[in-house]
């Protein structure tokens, strides 16, 4: 994710593997997925025992001046790989496109996905069409890897339904939801603020006003879910030069947060970073993305990121450990 409020889609010089059939790979270290750029990972451990990974698919070859310094974003798709033992990964190709909905016109930005009464929610953020601006959708399908389709037919979240902060119109994207004990579910998003808001048991309609999580030195990409007695939002905030992680633990959903300072440090080459954490099978896991990947003469870049996992540590009273970005990645 990015927090400039311009965009240009620059050409493309090569095409990513990913486009071919669906195929098999073998985690080798960070970065992870070395078949074509990703960005903004989002792990979902689904019904069916597998975890499912969700990432935007960074198509940025093009060796010109653009949007973030001197190789920009191109965010053309959402992504899906899937796994049952962090080993052996499977790619199931392109889940969806912007242009899958209809009031969209680009910008696959971050999104996440959730299981509900055996219906996967998948709740993206792209740039709307009109009114022109930063939006919020949400797809369905009967299974994690789709096919997706518009679940409304329109944006659920959209710039006049929030206070233009720190980024104007710039701020409604990145969404994370969570279902809370009481079955609650929780729809988080934000760039520059953090939204909170209640949803409608549908997963579709908000069920009640959006509020500001006040959290300190937030930037983007929260993070929301509960774990054991606690809550956690872990967000990229803002270091030297460039997003870190950080993260913050509330006894509710609604607060009060305690900041509880950075889990890791910046993403190597890359200005921006994205947190997805998640428990699978007795480890817990924290996704993030780099830029160390070069792919067909195209060496690293802002705009060109890769998704990376290491294996995050709680403390027993459920702060969580800082976590190293390694090559390594994590031991099997």
């Amino acid at each position: 994710m990015k927090i400039h409020p311009i965009f240009i889609i620059l050409p493309l010089l090569a095409a990513c593997a990913q486009k071919s059939a669906p195929g098999t790979f073998v985690n080798e270290g960070n970065p992870l997925i070395r078949e074509c750029y990703t960005a903004d990972p989002a792990p979902m451990v689904a019904s069916d025992g597998r975890l499912y990974l969700f990432c935007g698919h960074d198509e940025q070859f093009d060796d010109k001046p653009g949007y973030e310094g001197k190789y920009g974003f191109n965010i053309t798709e959402w992504l899906c790989y899937s796994t049952s033992d962090m080993k052996t990964w499977k790619s199931q190709g392109a889940v969806m496109k912007p242009t899958d909905f209809s009031w969209a016109v680009g910008e696959a930005w971050a999104s996440q996905c959730i299981e509900v009464d055996g219906k996967f929610y998948f709740y993206v953020s792209c740039q709307s069409g009109e009114p022109d601006c930063k939006a919020i959708g949400v797809a369905v399908a009967d299974r994690p890897e789709g096919p997706y389709t518009d679940a409304i037919g329109k944006a659920l979240i959209l710039d006049y339904m929030t206070p233009n902060g720190p980024r104007g119109w710039w701020n409604d994207f990145d969404p994370t939801v969570m279902i809370d004990d009481d079955g609650t579910p929780w729809l988080c998003w934000g760039n520059g603020s953090c939204f909170l808001a209640p949803l409608k048991k549908n997963m579709v309609e908000l069920a009640g006003e959006i509020r500001i999580l006040p959290m300190e030195n937030y930037v983007e990409g929260p993070w929301l879910f509960k774990r054991g007695d606690w809550y956690y939002n872990v967000y990229a905030s803002m270091g030297m030069g460039g997003e870190t992680i950080s993260y913050a633990m509330a006894p509710a959903v609604e607060g009060p947060w305690t900041f509880m300072g950075e889990l890791t440090g910046p993403a190597k080459n890359s200005f921006t970073i994205h947190p997805g954490v998640i428990d699978f099978k007795g480890r817990s896991y924290l996704f993030y993305h780099n830029s160390t990947l070069s792919l067909d003469g195209y060496g690293p870049a802002t705009g060109r990121r890769s998704v990376c996992v290491d294996e995050l540590r709680y403390n027993a009273n459920g702060t969580m450990q800082k976590v190293e970005q390694t090559k390594e990645g994590i031991r099997f």
